[in-house]
């Protein structure tokens, strides 16, 4: 799985589904701009310019690098091998095509989807307001140390009113630990669903979000569950060892800081930790949606360029007066992570040892990796809403000096374009992935961030420098230069993956049969946690793309099953294992946590597979539970 780089953390099944939900906007026979929102842990280069090349075979010149923002999510329970960078490559034992097949697919069709849903309509925007190392006049000028701030776009069609909504919320979406083997989108997704859930049960009417006055209709209806927790249930960090409360700058077991790990307020029990930090989001979107009255107004435009990060000249002020020149160096980071896996000693030879600049600017990163150095820098324009699209994740601070700084160029001068008024949101994890942009001051201490920022102390000051330009051109209504591509590597992928071989099953069971059913006549109640195990095969024969694995049937009339929850619900969950890493028999537990929503009646569990016989032939395979009662 992609995001914690721990090599055990190998996806055994689904929590629920990740999406890409995409908005086009539209200036008639004018500028159109789109938004992709990828439940992934962040956007690939590759998968960037491979989705580019099928909407020009599909669209033409209509959709191209320069108004198409791909931003992740960033939770760390989905798939990896969907980069190109070596580096990011490790820990999936390389490049994974299915799953970078099913991100390009997935992201495609949504497009195609938004493309083809276009109608005339209006954008309401709305939002809320509500760090140790940098200077202390900069931290003053804010209330908090982190962003609170959370930015929502309300669609409105002209003849349906109320169609959908985008936000963005600058939080850390990993309430899933590294130990989490269940693919999911985390808070984040968690967050999406339950928004449309509720949207789909009012109707997108204004309808409160305690879930006890949403009608319990028995289809798709994810476990928002009980009563939100006090606001006080905040995540915090603890030292494994000792139990104690991490200090942010100094704590360390033994020397070492590897045992402090983060725990959230569903602690021990991160898919509540998931369902309050994904529920706290949906709630205050709900919120703003409700509450929204700002329209957008104006252009639509974009301004995009490519820049070579690993020497880039920047401007920066002197202290007193003038200016001075620094550069950036060539991408740098820490190997410690990586050493000993068999894909790592394969690729080692193409490394080389850093030269004095990259010691002399990132003093813990002793080699130089294959990594990413040119780098796409995206404006997105709808009316007073600017998007910002980053590729790469930046700290508070160094989020904050960004928009201030585009802000400024936006609304200074003799720019009469925002009136003062202009929202600017940043997008981050957008194009491709670069990791972390920390401000100067961060960057000295070198902690985890520092020292993953890959171009050196003036990182942060080279985007404002290259967006700082951008927004000026897009005030100016001037053209930017399309900058040095970024290479495309896909033929030069490697992985060491095995395929699966085959499935089987004992002499006289069949794929789909029961291993494990519920107790025979059994009453169940909301909340229980109803378990059945279907002998199964591997996953990987089908992903059941727009299908599921798991399914919940209820009872209407004498014989006829209706669908009332699948493996995209928050309730219900898809796990698969197998008695021995080579062994071709396998099991498929499906959990339902039955949800307070969930209506009274009989009930079954199914299964959904695909079977992969010794000649390669893929067989799809059914089974389902004896039924039960929830009362």
């Amino acid at each position: 799985m992609m995001g914690y780089a721990n090599m055990d953390q190998t996806a055994s099944g689904v929590h629920f589904r990740l999406r890409a939900r995409a908005f086009v906007v539209a200036e008639p026979q004018g500028k159109r701009v789109v938004f992709v929102n990828l439940d992934a842990c962040m956007a690939s280069q590759l998968v960037t310019i491979k989705v580019l090349e099928r909407l020009k075979a599909r669209y033409g010149d209509l959709y191209t690098e320069n108004n198409i923002a791909i931003s992740g999510i960033h939770t760390h329970a989905g798939p990896g091998g969907y980069l190109q960078y070596v580096v990011y490559l490790v820990t999936s034992l390389g490049f994974v095509r299915q799953s970078f097949d099913a991100l390009v697919d997935g992201i495609e069709q949504s497009i195609i989807q938004a493309h083809d849903n276009l109608r005339p309509g209006s954008i309401y925007v709305n939002k809320v307001q509500a760090l140790i190392s940098n200077p202390a006049a900069e931290r003053s000028k804010y209330k908090y140390d982190v962003d609170k701030d959370m930015t929502l776009l309300k669609f409105v069609d002209d003849e349906w009113g109320p169609v959908g909504s985008f936000n963005w919320f600058a939080t850390h979406g990993t309430s899933m630990s590294r130990t989490n083997s269940l693919v999911s989108g985390d808070n984040k997704g968690a967050a999406a669903r339950f928004m449309e859930d509720w949207f789909d049960q009012s109707n997108g009417g204004s309808i409160s979000t305690d879930i006890s006055k949403i009608n319990k209709i028995p289809r798709r209806i994810s476990s928002i569950i009980p009563l939100l927790k006090t606001l006080s249930e905040c995540a915090w960090s603890l030292l494994l060892d000792t139990g104690l409360p991490c200090d942010f700058n100094h704590s360390t077991c033994g020397g070492k800081n590897e045992l402090c790990y983060g725990r959230g307020p569903g602690y021990p029990d991160e898919f509540e930790s998931t369902r309050i930090i994904g529920e706290r989001q949906f709630r205050k979107a709900v919120e703003l949606f409700n509450a929204a009255s700002e329209q957008l107004n104006g252009k639509i435009d974009y301004r995009h360029t490519f820049v070579d990060f690993s020497k880039l000249n920047v401007t920066i002020p002197k202290e007193g007066r003038g200016t001075n020149v620094v550069k950036t160096c060539p991408a740098a980071m820490g190997l410690h992570l990586l050493l000993g896996n068999a894909f790592w000693r394969l690729v080692r030879n193409l490394l080389k040892t850093p030269g004095k600049e990259q010691n002399d600017v990132n003093i813990l990163n002793p080699f130089c990796l294959i990594l990413p150095s040119v780098l796409p820098v995206q404006i997105l324009r709808i009316g007073q809403l600017v998007i910002l699209s980053v590729p790469g994740e930046f700290t508070t601070m160094a989020g904050r000096r960004l928009r201030d700084a585009v802000k400024n160029v936006l609304t200074s001068g003799d720019s009469k374009e925002f009136g003062g008024n202009v929202h600017v949101v940043i997008a981050g994890l957008t194009n491709t992935y670069s990791q972390y942009v920390t401000t100067f001051e961060e960057y000295q201490i070198q902690r985890y961030e520092g020292a993953s920022t890959l171009y050196g102390p003036h990182t942060l000051s080279g985007y404002i420098q290259e967006f700082k330009k951008l927004a000026a051109a897009l005030i100016s209504g001037q053209s930017v230069e399309s900058g040095p591509q970024p290479p495309d590597l896909l033929s030069k992928q490697i992985s060491l993956l095995t395929p699966v071989v085959m499935d089987a099953t004992p002499l006289g069971v069949n794929f789909g049969d029961v291993s494990l059913d519920v107790p025979k006549n059994s009453t169940f109640k909301r909340g229980d946690n109803v378990t059945v195990v279907f002998w199964s095969a591997c996953p990987r024969n089908d992903l059941m793309t727009e299908g599921t694995f798991a399914l919940v049937e209820i009872l209407q009339g004498k014989d006829s099953w209706l669908p009332a929850y699948d493996d995209d619900d928050f309730c219900l969950r898809f796990i698969w294992s197998r008695p021995a890493k080579l062994s071709t028999r396998s099991h498929a537990t499906i959990q339902w946590i039955i949800p307070q929503t969930a209506a009274s009646g009989i009930y079954r569990i199914r299964h959904f597979g695909a079977a992969k016989s010794l000649l390669g032939s893929i067989k799809h395979f059914t089974g389902a539970s004896s039924a039960f009662v929830v009362a």
